[in-house]
């Protein structure tokens, strides 16, 4: 496995060398490693599932709840699904060397803003064994070494998969050490890896709030968070109401234990005694748990609705839990959002079109969705082949965090021998 035995200073330290021979190789050079990477994970099914097979038997993931005992799970299919992202990404262009701007200064210096590598990307990421070729094929091919913290509990699986990169990295010419994992330690560990100062030019930590707040007591190098998703849908008075069935459901059901699913239903008032039966009905079928407010209980019917206590507005479930609310007007939806929202995915179900722009003109949030799931906030589905997590942030990168926001740019001004008088 290639799960680094090294100090977390010293892992850092050869990610910083081997991204400078990447930050400078050639796209060629690039893709022949993506190329390695797909062409063996297709090659290696077997011996990845059985690594992820001793995770799950493993007594550390036996605790863990269906949910992300489903995001720990390979499949063939989620293989094969990995192998096709890495091939996405090696599709895409090369954004290192891009030319955001020229313009010739009035003292004839001719002034380029052009893209470059961050230089070291260090993700600490929970459960999914995906994230690791994701991480890898996005760093590669935007010319950045990554460092990788995965869960103790998918360790083998993580070892096995970065091990593959790390291999199709040298077999083009390129230096493994551009990718490295490191075991899944306790709290110093990950407490050395935030505060890397020169070597580590970007923590972006995925994971839930507990993650977050260890991460801001101790980081000193610069932190991207690929946050929490307490996501929401709300049904306007005017809408589609078969149509807002199918995206409730979809929202709520199509993968529970994900970022973007919804984890609060919003149903206007002058509907909710017409909609509530029908969509609620369709979530108690699939299995979801339900919660509401006084107004969400009384519209519901026959359909048994639990009492939804403060924290439920609040929390992300990551599992068949969802909380149901009546509101007055998208004025009065918008204000939920923004007061118990984490900034990640929103959807409003309309056929209005003023409701909509009100909607999206007004909820706080990295993606805002008109008669469409929240399902697809994912860098792959929004082009960008893969993704490292979904920013909430508003500086340096917001939404899907894909290739370009692995870099940033500098600016080459060539002369003629000006100097400033």
């Amino acid at each position: 496995m290639a799960v680094t035995t090294t100090t977390v200073a010293e892992t850092c330290a050869a990610a910083k060398r081997a991204a400078r021979t990447l930050g400078s190789a050639s796209t060629e050079a690039k893709n022949a490693a993506l190329e390695a990477t797909a062409r063996l994970l297709e090659q290696r099914t077997a011996e990845i599932l059985e690594a992820n097979a001793g995770d799950l038997a493993d007594e550390g993931a036996a605790g863990l709840s269906e949910a992300l005992r489903d995001r720990l799970a390979l499949t063939p299919e989620r293989v094969a699904a990995m192998a096709e992202g890495v091939r996405a990404v090696a599709a895409l262009d090369d954004p290192v060397g891009e030319q955001l701007e020229h313009k010739i200064l009035d003292n004839g210096l001719d002034l380029r803003k052009v893209r470059v590598p961050l230089g070291v990307v260090a993700v600490v990421y929970e459960a999914r064994p995906n994230v690791t070729i994701d991480c890898a094929a996005l760093t590669i091919k935007s010319g950045n070494a990554i460092v990788l913290r995965g869960s103790h509990y998918a360790e083998r699986s993580n070892g096995a998969l970065a091990a593959i990169v790390r291999e199709a990295l040298a077999e083009a010419g390129l230096p493994e050490d551009a990718v490295a994992m490191l075991a899944g330690g306790g709290h110093e560990e990950l407490a050395e890896l935030a505060t890397q100062e020169g070597l580590v030019d970007l923590l972006i930590p995925r994971g839930g709030e507990g993650l977050k707040e260890a991460i801001k007591a101790v980081a000193t190098v610069p932190v991207m968070y690929a946050a929490a998703g307490n996501c929401h849908v709300y049904v306007h008075a005017e809408a589609d109401l078969e149509m807002a069935r199918r995206i409730a459901v979809n929202a709520k059901v199509q993968r529970p234990g994900v970022c973007n699913a919804a984890e609060t239903l919003l149903i206007d008032a002058a509907i909710a005694e017409r909609f509530a039966p029908a969509v609620l009905g369709d979530l108690a079928e699939a299995g979801v748990e339900l919660v509401g407010d006084e107004r969400a209980r009384a519209a519901a019917g026959e359909i048994a609705v639990g009492e939804a206590g403060e924290s439920d507005w609040d929390t992300e479930f990551l599992g068949l839990k969802i909380a149901v609310a009546v509101v007055d007007s998208v004025e009065d939806a918008v204000e939920h959002v923004n007061a118990h929202g984490t900034g990640h995915s929103e959807a409003i179900v309309t056929t209005s079109e003023a409701a909509a722009e009100e909607f999206v003109a007004g909820v706080d949030a990295a993606a805002v969705y008109v008669n469409a799931s929240t399902r697809f906030t994912d860098g792959f589905e929004y082009g960008m082949g893969a993704e490292i997590g979904n920013s909430t942030q508003k500086l340096h990168a917001r939404g899907p965090i894909g290739m370009r926001e692995l870099t940033t740019f500098k600016y080459v001004a060539r002369g003629d021998g000006q100097i400033r008088g």
